[in-house]
């Protein structure tokens, strides 16, 4: 008996010790699910990389940019019918686990026992979340174990709510959609909050395997899978059976609707890239995981145009048997500055060269803002200022010719831009000073470190990039201010934050009469000058430019033509991106016109380009064409005797423009003494003279522009004629 007690007292103490061992044990475990998914729980990790979009300013999306292309949403925004079928498809008791489902896993041991290996994974909501988060993919015990110390961890940090609204923005749904809302875009071209309930049993279906199930890729098995959703819904309480028959008889889409990575934006989008990381600190990384909203100045359609010009030969020269002849594009947005359109290449490859940002020699392009804009500027000169332009002019040692193999004593500027002709510029250059050059391009920030002469005809050390070109052009055509080139409007952050980045700079450069008169002067280029190739029925003005490859006779490295109407500016430079004996240009700067020309003229018939003539700014002085010199041969002069005494008749055949004036000159020996003027007629009459007297006249043509006389005509001696009749 006394025996019999110790046993049971030996068992109880035993009993004792097992319940609180197992009691002990317990909390020990309980707390190192607490300590380890403390411990690997990093907060950082729940943030998910979400698609940037890029909109235009009238907010307009344009494209997405992305690692992974998605769109953060609220549980809120997500209708019921759409958590519901995941819930009933992934983890029928989600709302009642804390984050581990033992039957689930109970069920899917034991099909690995039977199976003798890990084919199921018997995982709730909660664990799919905390393996999609924090750890790979390979299946073994000891990472279902961490699967498990994580996912009880989340239970009691998040809601149920909020850990259905992680998952359902995490997982994949197949053809690059990470999340319930790019993936509700991609197969619906819907928002989330539109979803139907069939819809949400499709995008149910998905993550179970994204390919197998794809309606893209495989309809009918992915209209199986989204029916058995339906009828697990039904099972469940979340549909009658007559709505379950009704949504499994509609379709699935067959086509997505996702904008993919537009090829034609490529450059665009590289040049966005590098403004956000220049202007508001944001890495390319951070861009394409961050969510952001980026308005950009680009035009939709004028990207889409100048993407498809450049891939067209015919807008190019014929390149080598090995290389095709380069280019870059871009316009920008007169009263802004803004980028509206860039092309960095044919052939452009992200991440690579970007010739839009590609230093090149301009050629003459550049006589424009760096001699002509700031000699304007400096008050001494006018458009009809008379310029050098003798053949063998030396600057110091600096010799230049022109280019076509003509000469004349002087040339005014406005010909002279019209012309392109290299003598008056790097006269005038050389009047003005480098400095007063340097400066007005500083301004622009545009730096040179070169002091020669050889600016003024774009011979620069470093070169110019496209972009800047462009750029200097833009105070022509507004008035006279400079706005700096800019991809981004703004930024806003995925909490509706807008970024603060670096100010645009603007600067007046020019004054509203000087503007004027450099448009009136490279309208002219483009009417009569070198800009006349191709076709295009809008306002523009411009200058061509062309560079040397002197290594070969003929040979040409670089074609520009830089533009603007009254909307937009623009520049076009075409070439090799190395030249040498195998890689040269034949052509002249007539084909970038051509191309300029060609997409302005595409782009008019969108609406983008709608003034068709250049608006005069009030209170400025217009620009009329230069007053043309006529040579006179055939000057005539009769003497008239009537009762009342003689006078002399002189007669010639002077000029169109009524604007010439007439000098009329008493020829005496060596001297001339004037006797009248006339404008813009052909016939003066000198009143009592001496009919004996031997005199001679001539008419020496007068530009009240440029203040100076022309070529005087040939000597008249006075022949004589009858008494005239009203004298009878």
């Amino acid at each position: 008996m006394r025996r019999k007690r110790r046993m049971r007292k030996k068992y109880l103490m035993l009993g004792v010790i097992a319940v609180t061992s197992m009691f002990a044990l317990g909390i020990i475990l309980y707390l190192s699910i607490l300590i380890y998914g403390n411990y690997t729980i990093d907060n950082t990790k729940l943030v998910m990389n979400e698609a940037t979009v890029l909109i235009d300013i009238d907010g307009n999306e344009i494209t997405k940019l992305f690692e992974e292309n998605r769109q953060l949403v609220t549980k809120d925004e997500i209708p019921d019918h759409v958590k519901n079928a995941f819930i009933a498809v992934e983890d029928q008791r989600f709302h009642n686990h804390q984050g581990i489902d033992f039957r689930a896993i109970g069920r899917a041991l034991y099909r690995d026992i039977l199976a003798g290996s890990k084919v199921e994974g018997g995982s709730t909501i909660t664990q799919q979340l905390a393996k999609n988060t924090f750890l790979d993919h390979e299946k073994t015990w000891l990472r279902k174990t961490k699967e498990v110390l994580i996912a009880v961890n989340l239970e009691k940090r998040y809601s149920k709510d909020e850990i259905l609204e992680m998952y359902l923005n995490r997982i994949y749904f197949g053809h690059g959609a990470y999340g319930i809302q790019a993936a509700s875009e991609m197969y619906f071209n819907k928002h989330v909050s539109e979803l139907t309930p069939d819809e949400g049993a499709l995008l149910a279906a998905l993550p179970k395997g994204p390919n197998a199930y794809s309606p893209i890729n495989n309809p009918e098995r992915s209209k199986q899978r989204r029916d058995l959703v339906l009828t697990l819904m039904e099972r469940q309480g979340y549909l009658t059976a007559d709505e379950t028959v009704r949504l499994q008889g509609k379709t699935i889409p067959t086509t997505t609707h996702t904008m993919t990575k537009e090829p034609a934006f490529a450059s665009y989008v590289d040049l966005v890239l590098e403004e956000a990381e220049k202007r508001y600190g944001l890495t390319r990384e951070e861009v394409l995981r961050g969510g952001y909203t980026i308005t950009v100045p680009m035009d939709l359609e004028m990207q889409k145009i100048s993407y498809t010009q450049f891939k067209d030969e015919q807008s190019f020269p014929q390149g080598g048997p090995d290389q095709e002849v380069e280019g870059a594009f871009v316009l920008l947005n007169n009263e802004t500055g803004g980028v509206v359109a860039a092309q960095g290449g044919r052939e452009f490859v992200s991440q690579h060269l970007n010739r839009v940002n590609a230093k090149r020699q301009p050629g003459s392009t550049f006589k424009v803002p760096s001699v002509y804009a700031p000699a304007l500027e400096s008050g001494d000169f006018t458009p009809y200022s008379l310029l050098e332009n003798r053949e063998g002019i030396s600057h110091d040692g600096y010799t230049v010719r022109n280019s076509s193999g003509h000469y004349s004593e002087s040339l005014i500027m406005y010909d002279a831009i019209k012309t392109s002709a290299n003598v008056p510029a790097v006269s005038v250059l050389n009047e003005i000073g480098i400095p007063a050059s340097k400066t007005y391009l500083d301004k622009q920030q545009v730096s040179l470190n070169e002091n020669g002469l050889a600016i003024a005809l774009g011979g620069l050390d470093e070169g110019i990039t496209p972009v800047e070109m462009a750029s200097l052009y833009v105070p022509f055509s507004n008035g006279g201010t400079y706005y700096e080139p800019h991809y981004i409007e703004h930024i806003i952050d995925r909490e509706g934050e807008e970024l603060t980045g670096t100010p645009l700079y603007s600067q007046e450069v020019l004054s509203v009469q000087n503007a004027w008169h450099l448009t009136r002067m490279l309208e002219a280029v483009v009417q009569e000058g070198t800009a006349t190739a191709g076709t295009f029925e809008g306002a523009l003005a411009g200058k061509t430019g062309t560079t040397s490859y002197t290594d070969v006779d003929g040979g040409v490295r670089d074609l520009w033509f830089t533009g603007y109407t009254p909307e937009y500016t623009g520049a076009v430079w075409m070439g090799y991106d190395i030249t040498d004996h195998n890689h040269y240009l034949t052509d002249s700067s007539a084909v970038p016109v051509r191309l300029f020309k060609s997409m302005l003229s595409e782009a008019s018939q969108t609406g983008l380009l709608e003034a068709v003539a250049f608006e005069k700014p009030d209170g400025v002085d217009d620009l009329e064409e230069p007053i043309r010199f006529v040579d006179i041969h055939d000057l005539q002069a009769d003497i008239v005797v009537s009762w009342n005494g003689a006078h002399v008749d002189l007669n010639w055949t002077g000029s169109e423009d009524g604007r010439l004036h007439y000098r009329i000159y008493e020829v005496n020996g060596s001297d001339l003494r004037e006797v009248g003027t006339v404008v813009g007629e052909n016939e003066f009459t000198v009143k009592r003279v001496n009919p004996f007297s031997a005199n001679e006249y001539v008419v020496v043509p007068y530009s009240p522009q440029t203040e100076l006389e022309g070529p005087p005509s040939n000597n008249a001696e006075v022949s004589w004629s009858l008494f005239s009749r009203d004298a009878s």
